[in-house]
């Protein structure tokens, strides 16, 4: 029962978006040149099919090798900064400095160093977008390890990595979900950005781009579309993945 909730509530929300956009759209008798609506979108996704094939893994591969180097990058220097106060007090302010940089505005500056390479610019870029929430949260989680239990471990004969392994994972493990479910949102933003301001014929960014080019409003919103329902998967993809391996943090709803 509880399965079947949890999979005909969100079904349920989605459908009644959809709802609304059409009702929208039929209240305000816009054409489809100026907002496609959802009975719009059908006839689009089949006749390119095919490139949305092609596209949508064009771009999902990217955006999850751009994540899979976050997860690392993010990881390893998140570990620094909770384990060092000087490792701390060293990358935060540039972390912080970077990430308040416009990604929009590292495109041309990734497409001039790396010309030709597109595939590394998109991958790069999603990781770029994507690694700060990871590495903030696992600096903040081991910071914030309580010292007893370290203590206690230490006492005990134990080394830095039984510590970390026994103690200091477990307890990163719920904000490092947390931060991941918010990194890969972030990295099909990363992906897209190189697809439409520095495009190269591959990728939903690529087909977004067609679209506008030809005044093919339909096949836009249809390419959204496709870009968000890649977001859902990959987004519940590491909400199995949480349940597997942080399943206990998880509270029942009151």
């Amino acid at each position: 029962m509880n399965a079947l909730r949890a999979v005909a509530i969100p079904i349920a929300a989605i459908l009644a978006f959809l709802a609304l956009w059409e009702f929208i759209v039929w209240a305000n008798g816009w054409p489809n040149y100026k907002m496609a609506s959802p009975s719009d979108l059908p006839p689009a996704f089949w006749k390119f099919r095919w490139f949305f094939v092609e596209m949508s893994w064009q771009t999902l591969w990217r955006t999850v090798a751009g994540l899979g180097i976050a997860v690392l990058a993010g990881t390893l220097l998140g570990m620094a900064m909770g384990f060092s106060r000087m490792a701390r007090d060293a990358l935060y302010p540039l972390l912080v400095g970077f990430n308040a940089i416009p990604k929009a505005t590292l495109v041309p500056v990734i497409a001039l160093i790396f010309i030709g390479q597109h595939d590394f610019n998109t991958v790069l870029m999603a990781f770029l977008i994507s690694f700060f929430p990871i590495a903030v949260s696992v600096g903040i989680g081991l910071s914030t390890l309580e010292p007893e239990y370290r203590d206690i471990l230490r006492s005990l004969g134990a080394s830095r990595v039984t510590i970390f392994w026994k103690i200091a994972l477990p307890k990163t493990l719920p904000e490092f979900f947390g931060a991941l479910k918010v990194s890969v949102t972030l990295a099909f933003i990363g992906t897209n950005l190189v697809e439409i301001v520095s495009p190269h014929g591959r990728g939903l960014g690529a087909l977004f781009k067609s679209g506008e080019t030809n005044g093919d409003y339909p096949l836009m919103f249809a390419v959204l579309i496709a870009l968000a329902a890649l977001g859902i998967v990959l987004y519940y993809a590491v909400v199995v993945l949480e349940r597997i391996f942080a399943g206990w943090a998880e509270r029942p709803a009151q």
